[in-house]
Parts: C-alpha cells; sequence; structure tokens
C-alpha cells in the first residue's frame, strides 16, 4: 500500500508540472519532461548507489551504475559486515555481484567512483586489507584488481589521476554514521588539532600521498573555536577542472561547521562564508562557483551560489528552496536537482531548477518508513548521468531501500 500511494502522488505531480512554467514577469521555462521512476534493483535485500551524492555512479556509456547490496537494514555496519559491490545493467536492470568491501555506510557507500581515464571499465572505491582502509582500483570488466592505494579516497578528480584522502577513523568518533567501522587508521581521538592529519593528496597512477593541509592549519578559520574542540574533516570535493578542493571542518561537541577551500596543492586556505553561516552540502558549478547550503545571512538554511574568494553570495531557488538540501549540478549546468529531508508526514521530496531563472519544478515525493532513521536513514541522494538525460536516488518507499532512475527527455 505504502508504494502504491506514493507512486500515485508522484505521477500526479509529474502530469501536473511537465514541460513549462512562467516564471513572474512573463519568462517561459522549458522544463525536460519527467518520466516515471523505474525501480532497477529488487529482492530480499537492500540496495543503494555505492557513492555520496553527486558523484557520477554511471559508466561512459550510461549502460551500468555502481551499487552496494546487503542484508542490513536497521543498524550500522560493524567491521565484519561485507557489502557486496555490483553493477547494475540498465538494459536489463539485472544485479552483477563484482566483489566485495568492508569500508562502508549508508550514506556515502564505498565512496566507489568511476575513473576518468577509462569510464567503462575502471571504478575506486574503499576496502580494508589486513585491518586497514585502502583504495582499490579495479577492472569491473575483468573483475580483476589493478593496484591498491594505501589510503581510502573521499573525492576523486574527473579525470581520474588524482583523489583526496581523510581520516575515516576520526571521522568514525565524530560522526560515525559517515566514518568506517574497525580501526583502519588512527583517529588520533584524544587529540584536538593533529598536525600530521588532514587532507592528503593522493597521485592514483603511482599511489604516493602528501599532506596538503593539515587539521591544525585550520583552528583560527573555524568560528567560536573552543578550547574543548576536536576539529575533524568531512564531505570533500575536487572542482571540476582539478584546481581546488572543498571541504567541512567540523568540531565535536560543539557540532560547529567552517566550510573551506584550498587550491589542489592545499595552498590559499580560504573561509566559504562569514561567521554563523556555517556550510552543509554542496557541488561545484563552473571554474571557481561554487554551491553550499548554509545558513544565508546566519539565519535560513539555502542553497547559496557564490565565486570562490568573493563575497557575492546569491541564494538560489526564490525561497522555495529555504532548507539543507542535497543539491548538484548537471553535467552541462542549466539544472540543479536537490531533495528534501522526510517532513513531518515523511515525505522526501525532489526539485529540479532550471539555473537561468531559477524557476522550480517538483519531480515527486516519496514516503519514508519510520524504522529508517538515525544513521542507517535513507536520503534521497540525487546524482545525475553523464549526458545529463538521467537521474539516480535511493529510496525506501517500497518498504525496503532500492535504486531508483528517471529519465529526462528535454526535446518535450
Amino acid at each position: 500500500m505504502i508504494r502504491k500511494n506514493t507512486i500515485l502522488l508522484f505521477v500526479i505531480i509529474i502530469q501536473f508540472t511537465a514541460c513549462t512554467s512562467k516564471k513572474p514577469g512573463g519568462v517561459t521555462v522549458n522544463f525536460p519532461k519527467v518520466n516515471d521512476p523505474i525501480q532497477v534493483t529488487s529482492g530480499d535485500k537492500e540496495h543503494f548507489f555505492a557513492s555520496y551524492y553527486g558523484i557520477n555512479s554511471w559508466s561512459q556509456s550510461q549502460r551500468y551504475i555502481t551499487v552496494l547490496e546487503t542484508d542490513i537494514k536497521y543498524r550500522l555496519p560493524n567491521e565484519n559486515d561485507e557489502a557486496t559491490l555490483g553493477l547494475v545493467d540498465l538494459t536489463d536492470n539485472g544485479f552483477i555481484p563484482v566483489t566485495t568491501t568492508r569500508a562502508w555506510n549508508f550514506q556515502q557507500g564505498c565512496m566507489a567512483h568511476w575513473l576518468g581515464t577509462s569510464p567503462d571499465s575502471l571504478i575506486i572505491f574503499n576496502d580494508t586489507r589486513e585491518g586497514k582502509y585502502v583504495a582499490v582500483i579495479f577492472n569491473v570488466m575483468t573483475k580483476q584488481e589493478v593496484r591498491v592505494i594505501d589510503r581510502p579516497v573521499s573525492a576523486v578528480s574527473l579525470d581520474g589521476k588524482f583523489a583526496i584522502s581523510i581520516n575515516f577513523s576520526r571521522l568514525s568518533i565524530t560522526r560515525k554514521a559517515y566514518g568506517y567501522a574497525g580501526q583502519g587508521q588512527d583517529p588520533q581521538a584524544d587529540v584536538q588539532l593533529p598536525e600530521n592529519d588532514g587532507l592528503f593528496l593522493v597521485d592514483l597512477a603511482s599511489g604516493a600521498s602528501q599532506l596538503i593541509v593539515t587539521i591544525a592549519q585550520v583552528k583560527d578559520r573555524i568560528h567560536e573555536f573552543k578550547e574543548e574542540d576536536r576539529v575533524y574533516f568531512n564531505h570533500t570535493l575536487i572542482s571540476r577542472d582539478g584546481s581546488k578542493v572543498f571541504w567541512l571542518a567540523r568540531t565535536l561537541p560543539n557540532w560547529g561547521t567552517t566550510a573551506l577551500t584550498a587550491n589542489i596543492d592545499g595552498t590559499n586556505i580560504q573561509r566559504c562564508f562569514p561567521d554563523g553561516w556555517g556550510g552543509s552540502h554542496f557541488d561545484w558549478l563552473n571554474g571557481d562557483e561554487l554551491m553550499v547550503t548554509a545558513k544565508y545571512g546566519a539565519s535560513q538554511w539555502a542553497p547559496v551560489l557564490f565565486t570562490v574568494g568573493e563575497q557575492n553570495y546569491k541564494r538560489l531557488g526564490n525561497g522555495i528552496l529555504d532548507y539543507d538540501g542535497h543539491g548538484t549540478f548537471s553535467p552541462d549546468g542549466q539544472w540543479m536537482i536537490t531533495d528534501t529531508y522526510p517532513s513531518s508526514n515523511r515525505e522526501q521530496k525532489i526539485y529540479l531548477m532550471d539555473m537561468a531563472t531559477e524557476a522550480v519544478l517538483p519531480m515527486g515525493r516519496f514516503f519514508q518508513p519510520e524504522e529508517y532513521t538515525k544513521g542507517w536513514r535513507c536520503d534521497i541522494h540525487c546524482r545525475w548521468s553523464p549526458n545529463g538525460d538521467r537521474v539516480g536516488f535511493n529510496s525506501t518507499h517500497s518498504g525496503s531501500r532500492q535504486v531508483y532512475v528517471m529519465r529526462l527527455d528535454r526535446d518535450s
């Protein structure tokens, strides 16, 4: 009954809002036709995209997507819980097991990325080897390992040549649902500001890594830093041209957040926002343009677009998107898609925004059962296909965690 009612709500929205919309002033926006979501995973196991939102999950041909499969449902995984990493063949929606991993969580998967050096066969993902977290470059067509990197990856450049690594054990003690279980790295739990930990730049060809920004370096950039605070890094993303990296510095126990950027070599560290704005979800647009959801004016959460190093802050969505959603841009930068956390009636929504006019199209709403909560909740986490004509997302509206794909027809 839950699934039937939710799909009915989705169909009503699409039929009512498809194709065109008028913005005040008479400007007409030609939205793409959004087709009904197709459930591409099924069965008695849980399935979800094998990476965080905004990370490309499609092979370049758009035939395959990377997905994790697990029996775990209503708890966080521990260090002995193995998930199956596989492909869904979108020609027949069949799940193809490829390998396994013990470095994963429900929020960010195992951080699987397709590598731009061979975008139809090579991926990189996180795993545990001999008790240590590593990243594995893997050929999904031959099911053979190509290389093991001695650090886990958090972000990968679009050309697949280098990555950013962070300490997932330190992350686990500060925000458990986003780190990995076990002791795969030294968390330095009692150290407030480690000088030998932070952002590492990893050469994926050689495996060599270097520390480019230490946690200790950012102390003076953290708003209202308190002497009892422990600082950790999370949520990294390399700009589209590979020249910069974005990340969040957060504190425990006071849960302060500072959004930061730096050049890819660690120079020119900059705060994104004034005091009190914080920062949460994010995506790079073109060049040095960056969108981060923040407390705009230190008050209302909203997606904020700006240029790194400039205070040209623009609140996106004309007030319709004033919340902390997971926004991400289409490959051509024409659209931004975002989602919501569950409302009071447990509905999660998806919206599409035209970047030129900021007109917004509702794309669907999906019920999340109350059992999906805490660190094992299921965020929608939309992600674009390489051609920008598909959107994938996770949902539990059928009663289990499964993967869905929607087609966007732009010629309608």
